[in-house]
């Protein structure tokens, strides 16, 4: 089946210098022809020509163009890009006089890298990187990003899968010139090890740090009774009025979320209602229950209450928040002593919250797993467990082919639509 010719504008929504239209798919090459009337420049060479209207022969643009014949494009397809003046005028004129060739239509949000993915130019795990890429709002998300979107996943998959496919090997050499009763010990023992080794390798990616926290942000919980100085102390982190400051007790009601980034790293600072038992407000006590839940969910909790009171959590930091101030609770072994108000040795605290997430985070260089890709790497280990602890070289066999699926369904070799929807529909248009 022929498919359709798309188009879109990929740059920057204008005004810009220069604004940038792609046309992928087989009549890109005449929609080319009949916008400049002149000869096809040489492939991948940036040419000056003018851009006239198809019917009209209306002037719309001088811009430089060029022509990337197929399949060895950025799509698989024949491709072109106008590099056009940035103008909304011009970028709005162009797109019209495209949409009035026969057999183009606007691209769909995602549809450039949907066709890349379909022809092979890339897999599913890099079009994810690539998505992360495109979302991506700090230096660690970025750096991540681009060790997925460059194939350093893919490889390591690709490399599980040609070992799998040698152990299916040697269970199929087995089946086929000897008798289930006959099969060699030291088959059987390279079998094995094969299986162990590779088990225990993807056992290690199933131990990293996911990338869950790498794209929502490192959850930190401000704790503490009514008054203990949260709300200032949120404030002075996030260097702006997130949060309102009172003497009054019970200011804070509801849980206060404040993204920001620190260090390269994402974070979600939250301020929450003082806890205390002794409220006779029905509402202050929702917020009181929904800080108990974010502390549950927490990456890191600061608490600023007196100390050996707070709340069960593995990483639950004693902080002495007011250590100018004569009246503050005293705490023997905080973990800082600072001063919101003052700034001192806030600082610090900032360092220490930069390190505790690095630790928390998969580290830069190496592959952040999402949840799906999780979801199979697991299965895939499940299967090689199950073929280590069975014993029947059928059985083994059928173990083998199941990890050999799961590893597919990471690249996209096996997918439902369904999926690919969702993932592609997250790209923006010319995208």
């Amino acid at each position: 089946m022929r498919s359709e010719t798309i188009f879109a504008l990929s740059s920057g929504m204008p005004p810009a210098a220069i604004a940038l239209i792609r046309i992928s798919g087989p009549d890109s090459r005449k929609a080319l022809e009949l916008l400049t009337k002149t000869p096809i420049p040489a492939a991948r060479r940036a040419t000056l020509r003018l851009l006239k209207h198809p019917l009209s022969r209306d002037i719309l643009d001088k811009a430089v163009i060029l022509w990337f014949p197929g399949p060895d494009t950025a799509t698989g397809e024949d491709l072109v890009e106008l590099h056009l003046h940035g103008g909304r005028a011009v970028v709005r004129a162009v797109e019209s006089a495209l949409g009035e060739i026969d057999g183009l239509r606007k691209a769909e949000a995602g549809e450039f890298t949907r066709r890349a993915f379909v022809n092979g130019r890339m897999d599913l795990a890099e079009a994810e990187g690539l998505s992360d890429l495109l979302f991506a709002e700090t230096e660690w998300q970025r750096r991540a990003a681009i060790t997925q979107a460059s194939g350093q996943f893919s490889q390591a998959i690709e490399i599980w899968r040609e070992q799998v496919l040698g152990l299916s090997a040697l269970v199929e050499a087995e089946l086929d010139f000897s008798d289930e009763d006959d099969v060699s010990n030291d088959a059987v023992e390279r079998l094995d090890a094969g299986l162990a080794k590779l088990s225990d390798e993807i056992a290690k990616m199933l131990d990293r740090p996911m990338a869950t926290r790498l794209h929502d942000g490192i959850r930190v919980v401000l704790a503490g009774p009514p008054n203990s100085g949260k709300s200032t102390l949120l404030n002075a982190l996030v260097q702006r009025e997130a949060a309102i400051v009172s003497d009054i007790a019970g200011t804070t009601r509801d849980v206060i979320e404040t993204p920001i980034a620190m260090g390269g790293i994402p974070f979600v600072f939250m301020d929450t209602a003082g806890l205390r038992i002794d409220s006779d407000d029905p509402i202050e006590t929702i917020g009181i229950e929904r800080a108990h839940n974010v502390i549950a969910s927490a990456d890191i909790v600061l608490w600023l209450g007196e100390e050996g009171q707070g709340p069960e959590h593995q990483n639950l930091w004693e902080i002495a928040p007011r250590c100018d101030a004569s009246d503050a609770p005293v705490k023997r072994f905080p973990k800082l002593r600072l001063s919101a108000k003052s700034g001192e040795n806030l600082p610090a605290l900032v360092d220490a919250l930069i390190s505790a997430a690095q630790s928390i985070l998969p580290p830069l260089g190496e592959v952040a797993i999402n949840e799906r890709q999780r979801h199979h790497i697991a299965d895939c280990h499940a299967a090689l467990r199950g073929a280590t602890d069975e014993d029947d070289m059928l059985i083994k066999g059928e173990y083998l082919r199941q990890a050999r699926r799961a590893l597919d369904g990471l690249l996209g070799r096996t997918h439902t639509e369904d999926m690919l929807d969702a993932l592609f529909g997250r790209f923006c248009i010319g995208k």
